[in-house]
């Protein structure tokens, strides 16, 4: 059973953090998570109790689990919780008003799946995906399964203006709604080969409009999303985008090979409205370009002047890190590299996912120096 790490050295990292209207009471962040437990796409009491137990866990602040924004094409699985709609929005103000009892705070991830919609899972399999150029992208050698991206990998009509105008509007209803309910702020996926990290990447972005052109013609779609949700939330909400080098098509592709590359495309979003950068990558401990040890959200800091958030394999063996849902059992040199590279002031927060998912006190345990929980498979699967 392994050493929880000194009690001491995770101080730094028990110290409160404000941006703009929120503050949290500690670095520890619930990395989302998909769930698809909410029938109908409406949260029920199992989803509040799932992030109350987080809460009542310690962790500063939660982000949810991927949420359909207001377009009909946003996700497909059928179980994955919408921002719109009176019942789900009556679901979620339910799941924050437990979250704030708890002392926790809590944002929502507002997602669109883009050129990963997969329509054959869907309740609407007339719907087809949201691409820029309607294409998947290049597939890579370590990626999703074949015959899941077979199904997926045929060209679609590329998005209209039209098309960009209504996605633009459905993430800044769905942002007020989220505001409206009562959430502390509005957190984005942008990575993972979803639909805005489908503008960002060249392969799946070959548009010569101005959506599209070169790495900063790129983020304008981002931008536009941004200011958008800025403007339907106001001043007071932080907006926390996740970013990744590795797309689900294909998991050694990057974004941007070179610092200056990166700090093109990020320096716009941040002065769109971005206040975190959330840097996912599969292992935090991995160095993004060569010639700094700097993880992907220490790069976002160092280039933006913003918060930056790093996850990936916190709490895991670096061994089995990767597509092992039971891949470590919180060993203690993990957090030691972790809080080594938080006192550097490489970072900001730090998300936690699997090992939450396995012990919503992990973080209690962290503190009071008790060893952590095994990893069970079952429960691990059964996402409780």
């Amino acid at each position: 059973m392994p050493e929880a790490v000194d009690r001491h050295r995770l101080a730094p990292m028990l110290a409160s953090l404000s941006v703009r209207d929120l503050t949290v009471s500690n670095r520890f962040v619930m990395a989302p998570m998909t769930r698809e437990r909410s029938p109908a796409r409406i949260p029920g009491d199992d989803v509040g109790a799932y992030y109350r137990r987080r809460a009542e866990g310690g962790v500063g602040l939660i982000v949810t689990e991927g949420v359909a924004i207001d377009d009909p094409a946003a996700v497909d699985m059928p179980a994955v919780p919408a921002m719109h709609g009176e019942a789900a929005l009556a679901g979620w103000r339910s799941v924050v008003d437990g979250v704030h009892a708890s002392g926790g705070r809590i944002m929502p991830q507002l997602w669109h799946q883009g050129a990963m919609r997969d329509a054959a899972n869907s309740p609407d399999p007339n719907i087809g995906p949201r691409r820029p150029s309607g294409i998947l992208g290049p597939l890579g050698k370590v990626s999703l399964t074949d015959d899941h991206l077979a199904r997926l990998n045929v060209e679609t009509s590329p998005m209209t203006e039209e098309d960009i105008a209504d996605v633009v509007a459905a993430y800044a209803r769905s942002a007020a709604a989220a505001a409206a309910v009562g959430f502390d702020g509005i957190a984005i996926h942008g990575g993972h080969g979803y639909l805005l990290d489908n503008f960002l990447w060249a392969g799946t972005n070959r548009r010569t409009d101005r959506w599209g052109g070169d790495h900063v013609g790129r983020t304008r779609f981002v931008v536009a999303v941004i200011r958008a949700i800025r403007a339907a939330v106001g001043d007071g909400l932080p907006i926390l985008l996740r970013f990744s080098q590795f797309k689900m098509q294909d998991y050694t592709a990057t974004l941007a090979d070179s610092p200056a590359k990166l700090e093109a495309i990020l320096g716009p979003i941040a002065d769109a409205g971005v206040d975190i950068f959330d840097g996912s990558q599969r292992y935090f401990d991995t160095p993004v370009f060569e010639g700094s040890p700097l993880n992907l959200g220490g790069w976002a800091k160092k280039l933006t002047g913003k918060l930056g958030m790093v996850v990936g394999g916190v709490g895991l063996d670096q061994g089995k890190r990767d597509h092992h849902i039971d891949s470590g059992s919180g060993a203690s040199d993990n957090l030691d590299r972790l809080i080594d590279r938080f006192e550097r002031g490489e970072f900001d927060l730090v998300g936690v996912g699997r090992s939450l998912l396995n012990d919503p006190d992990w973080l209690g345990k962290a503190i009071r120096e008790e060893p952590f929980l095994a990893f069970d498979s079952d429960n691990l699967k059964r996402l409780t």
